[in-house]
């Protein structure tokens, strides 16, 4: 089977929060595959020295870094309202580890200018765009710089947004994906998932619909837990699959051991898109904060920072029932063991 433009069929999902370390992008690369680093929620010198190992230990690797949503960053004062009571709201949680709910934070742009900066001075290979696209002229200078520019798409639209953009590549990513969703124009974003009236049942359906539309080349990303899903949206037009959840078990994966052990665990039995943990969906496995908190309102990376300490608190206490668990909807398939096995077994030719 063809190696098509990235020179693999398997590439390793950003996943920020500490689960895309260096090592693990490492053993991805080691395995025939190609890693990304996340940019998100670190400072631009945490994120400049992970880039810099990367080089240094000679991998194949992309860096991923999120797009600033200013209606977001500067709320209107109902939602300003809303995010207040769901803070009120959040006490409860916090006082079964005694610790507090922070004042509000608004206006975090995760360090994108500097980040930018940064990645502009000593580029990856790859870079991609999560939540949004960056400017045009953006686009222009990371490619004069080398770097190719992934963008992350949910739906038709939104892949042809990003191609006038200029991007190089495309990120297809369906609703079954764990974590946070891409999806940025309203009619994508309103469900998080980028979920709509007659949308693509499959990640391979989605992949077809967004082939006819724009040229790009697309890596799909989305419930690709086995060498079978992978084939199947190669089979649709894809270069690639993006794994994430499949890999997230692994020994080299920088995941809490209690996120870990959750995917494995018989108590969870479903994920579902939330906005409970950071303000925008993310699929999760439904635990009992996911229930409690249905109503979240939109409101990130504000509620990521309302929710950090009551998370943190949970993780040192053991307690998987106020973690957030990102899972794809295969998060069944997730296996423990080294990286190797697991790539070996997701580039099966069969």
């Amino acid at each position: 089977m063809s190696q098509g433009l990235f020179g693999t069929r398997i590439i390793a999902a950003p996943m920020a929060g500490g689960t895309s370390t260096t090592r693990f992008i490492e053993a991805v690369h080691r395995s025939g595959g190609v890693g990304f680093l996340a940019a998100g929620y670190k400072t631009v010198e945490a994120m400049s020295a992970e880039v810099q190992a990367a080089q240094a230990a000679g991998i194949r690797f992309g860096m991923n870094v999120f797009v600033p949503d200013p209606r977001q960053l500067n709320p209107s004062p109902g939602d300003l309202a809303r995010l207040e009571q769901y803070r009120d709201s959040l006490r409860v949680d916090a006082g079964r580890y005694g610790v507090d709910v922070p004042q509000l934070t608004l206006g975090d742009d995760d360090g994108w200018q500097g980040k930018i900066d940064e990645l502009l001075l000593n580029p990856p290979e790859l870079v991609s765009f999560a939540f949004g696209l960056p400017e045009a002229d953006v686009v222009t200078k990371f490619r004069r710089a080398g770097a190719m520019v992934l963008a992350t798409v949910t739906s038709r639209d939104e892949a042809e947004f990003a191609a006038d953009r200029g991007v190089d590549a495309l990120v297809v990513q369906h609703p079954s994906a764990g974590a946070h969703s891409g999806a940025f124009l309203a009619d994508s974003a309103r469900s998080g998932t980028g979920a709509r009236s007659g949308a693509p049942s499959t990640t391979a359906e989605l992949v077809r619909e967004v082939r006819a539309a724009v040229g790009l080349p697309l890596v799909a990303a989305g419930a690709i837990s086995d060498a079978a899903a992978v084939k199947s949206v190669l089979a649709a037009g894809a270069e690639a699959a993006q794994v994430g959840t499949a890999l997230l078990r692994t020994d080299e994966s920088g995941a809490r051991q209690l996120h870990k052990d959750a995917l494995g665990a018989d108590r969870f039995t479903e994920t579902r898109p939330t906005r409970a943990f950071t303000g925008r969906y993310a699929r999760a496995l439904v635990n009992d904060f996911v229930r409690d908190h249905e109503d979240a309102p939109v409101g990130y990376p504000a509620i990521h920072h309302l929710t950090a300490p009551i998370r943190a608190a949970a993780a040192a206490a053991g307690d998987a029932e106020r973690l957030n668990l990102w899972a794809g909807t295969g998060w069944r398939s997730a296996r423990p063991g080294p990286v190797a096995g697991v790539m070996g077994q997701l580039l099966a030719e069969g």
